[in-house]
């Protein structure tokens, strides 16, 4: 799997290893403690605190301890998989919407597993699927992944966006009304609304997805909200009784207001969301999630001009006052004690996927997030909006074994997250995508 798997570390990840020697950052808030954990088949089986009873003096494995392979961490830094809440596996670090909807199938199926690999390298072990460019790539590699086929990281598959006929994501020009040419799938009025949620859940998604506000850089305003109640409604009753997660691109008021209204779990953005919408919001708390996809706004607005978005020019500006608008309405959710998490629209050539743990950062400077929290809205947060907040997102015993171990401590620095080369492991269920390096221990050794 890992180009890095035969690099000096002899051990079955599907036997146990027991990490000695770690600072465990169990994501549950508590500062991170010296000790040892034992993982069994793909759970976290034991947790013992205190200091090392099995180090390695020759660093990062070799050693067994009753049947187990230990890893001593030497003082490295042992937390969860993080986890992207706003994830596009078939964005495809495209210089914009068209390379990636016009993108031929068969290439773009392969182009979607790099990505899951990139996301995975990037010490994402989970993501929630937020919409796919083509109607089955999501379903295929989460497919593929679970499998074991191909590397990648624990998945959510979602269809495309369902928009309106003029909205996000209906893209074909008025002269060739034609679907292939649109990323999201276009509909008019409930009945529609009902034949494509049934379509996708037919196709094996996990979550409907739909596009209740506009986008500046398509020319629909983000303010604008042009999906009606009865649509709404009818996307919600169609995936409620087949137990599917509704999700939503909502960045203007209005459009958060109807998430609230029809249970719809997922708000990606909700820039715009007014007093009114946060009083809504903060009274449902613990049936929503939002990830403002921050980073896309951040790199649209300012890091663009390579590829035609000049900073200054109108589209730039549109983004910089959302921008704005997205700081501080995040800061009056999280003072609410609403759920926010990361994951910031990767997927376009100024946004590219495997940089998704810069969210982390801009969560602390931008957002007013102590580390901790920034570190939880990546790890516990993201557990919970995977529907798996027993299990997942969290170093406890019983949960699942996907977990980083980090060259340094990221509470004092978040930023060690974003540098591969700090990621010094990468288990998932149990396995390493990527062993520690036996190298690498000498070399920490040495220093």
């Amino acid at each position: 799997m890992a180009d890095d798997w035969n690099n000096g570390w002899s051990g079955n990840g599907s036997a146990s290893t027991l990490f000695t020697n770690v600072r465990i950052l169990d994501a549950t808030g508590e500062y991170p403690y010296t000790g040892e954990v034992l993982v069994q088949g793909n759970r976290i089986k034991q947790i013992t605190r205190g200091s090392s009873r099995f180090g390695s003096s020759s660093g990062y494995g070799g050693g067994m301890s009753g049947g187990a392979t230990v890893i001593d961490g030497m003082g490295a830094t042992l937390m969860p998989g993080m986890i992207d809440a706003h994830l596009h596996l078939s964005w495809n670090n495209a210089p914009g919407i068209d390379p990636i909807q016009m993108m031929e199938l068969e290439e773009h199926m392969l182009v979607t597993m790099e990505m899951a690999k990139l996301v995975l390298d990037a010490g994402f072990t989970a993501g929630r699927g937020a919409a796919a460019a083509k109607p089955r790539l999501d379903v295929v590699a989460k497919k593929f992944i679970n499998q074991g086929r191909f590397p990648g990281p624990r998945y959510l598959a979602a269809g495309p966006e369902i928009t309106t006929v003029g909205g996000l994501g209906d893209a074909a020009p008025s002269h060739i009304p034609h679907e292939g040419l649109n990323l999201g799938l276009v509909v008019s009025g409930p009945e529609e609304i009902r034949r494509t949620v049934r379509q996708l859940i037919k196709y094996g998604v996990d979550s409907i997805k739909l596009n209740l506000s506009g986008e500046a850089l398509t020319g629909m305003g983000a303010e604008e909200t042009p999906m009606s109640e009865e649509e709404v409604a009818m996307a919600a009753s169609e995936a409620r009784c087949r137990n599917k997660v509704l999700s939503a691109h909502a960045r203007s008021s209005g459009s958060v207001k109807q998430c609230i209204r029809h249970g719809i779990q997922n708000i990606y953005h909700a820039s715009f969301a007014d007093e009114e919408a946060l009083d809504m919001l903060e009274a449902a708390k613990d049936r929503h999630f939002v990830a403002p996809g921050i980073a896309w706004l951040i790199n649209t607005a300012r890091y663009a001009e390579p590829w035609g978005i000049k900073p200054g020019s109108p589209v730039a500006m549109e983004y910089e006052r959302e921008l704005e608008m997205c700081v501080d309405t995040m800061k009056k959710m999280h003072r609410r004690g609403i759920r926010i998490c990361i994951g910031g629209d990767y997927g376009f050539a100024w946004t590219p996927q495997g940089t998704n743990a810069k969210d982390i950062e801009t969560f602390v400077t931008m957002l007013g997030f102590s580390p901790m929290e920034a570190i939880l809205a990546a790890t516990k947060y993201g557990g919970q909006i995977m529907g798996m907040s027993d299990e997942l997102g969290m170093v406890k015993e019983g949960y699942l074994a996907d977990l980083l171990l980090v060259d340094g401590d990221p509470i004092a620095d978040v930023r060690i997250l974003q540098d591969r080369n700090r990621i010094l492991a990468i288990m998932k269920d149990g396995k390493f995508h990527r062993a520690p390096k036996m190298n690498e221990a000498r070399r920490r050794l040495t220093a």
